[in-house]
Formats: C-alpha cells, structure tokens, sequence
C-alpha cells in the first residue's frame, strides 16, 4: 500500500471509544434469595408455651396462706429451686425431699410423685431469689406437662432447709 500523504500516523484498532461495562447484579440477587431461604428453612420455630396467670380480684381478701401451709397440704407437691439451680421435689407422702439433677429428671421424679399422692393436683414451685428464670420456668413447664390443675410460685429470699 502507498499512502498519498507519508505524514498521516498509523493507527490500529477502531477510533470509537469504548464503552464501560456495566457490573451484572443478577447473581448477587440469586445469592441473597437463596441465603435468604437458607435462614428461612433453617430457623428454629418453637412454639411458646403458656399459660393463665389469675389476675387478683379487688372484691377478694387475699389468702393469709404461708409457705408452710402449702408445703403441709397434702394437694401439693413441692419443688424447690435453690440458688444454686437445682431441683428438689417433695411430696406429702415422702419422708425426705429428693433431688432433681436435670429437668428430664425433675419430670420423672414429678409423675412419681403424682403417683404416689394420686390427691395432688398442685404444684408449689419455690424459688430461691438467686434461681435462674430459665430453672424456674422449667420447673413450672414441667408441672404443666405432667397435668397439674393448679402451679404456684413462690419466690424466697433464703433456703428454708
């Protein structure tokens, strides 16, 4: 090839400048629907338990019952959660209270215990103020389980025993 004019400068490639790519969001959406479905799927969903906590009547004298009393009644079987966290079932027709080492253990020692004094129908869990919530609202899930018409709590500020 002859050029007509030896002064032009050689060029390659097109003169058209190039366009900047766009960065494609399509995988990214992908991958936040499926970590999004990943929590979904994988949440643990645990139904609540609950329930009825009679409201005082204002019409009503409170009871003048005491601690004893209950733990005296024959309609009442006993847990007692120290500060420690750990369970001590009682019964009327026990000699001894017996300790409860895990919340498996408690319900074992409470269907014995309802067997045993086939009259109770309550439950008194005692508290130690020190307790763990978790301790005492397992002592109280445990006394719905097993059937209990009526639980108490009653929080203490030092060990009755």
């Amino acid at each position: 090839m002859v050029y007509q004019d030896d002064d032009a400068p050689i060029t390659f490639g097109s003169k058209s400048k190039r366009e900047e790519s766009e960065m494609d969001m399509t995988p990214m959406v992908d991958v936040t629907f499926l970590l999004l479905i990943f929590f979904m799927v994988t949440a643990a969903f645990t139904m609540q338990k609950s329930f009825e906590v009679p409201v005082p009547k204002k019409d009503q004298p409170s009871t003048n019952k005491s601690v004893e009393d209950f733990e005296d009644d024959p309609d009442f079987i006993v847990v007692r959660v120290d500060e420690f966290n750990t369970f001590h079932v009682s019964a009327a027709s026990w000699d001894d209270e017996e300790e409860a080492r895990s919340a498996q253990d408690l319900l074992i020692k409470l269907r014995r215990a309802q067997s045993d004094d086939s009259q109770s129908k309550s439950l008194l869990v005692m508290a130690h103020g020190d307790a763990a919530h978790e301790k005492v609202v397992s002592a109280m899930d445990a006394g719905n389980e097993i059937g209990m018409e009526q639980v108490k709590l009653v929080t203490v500020e030092e060990s009755p025993y």
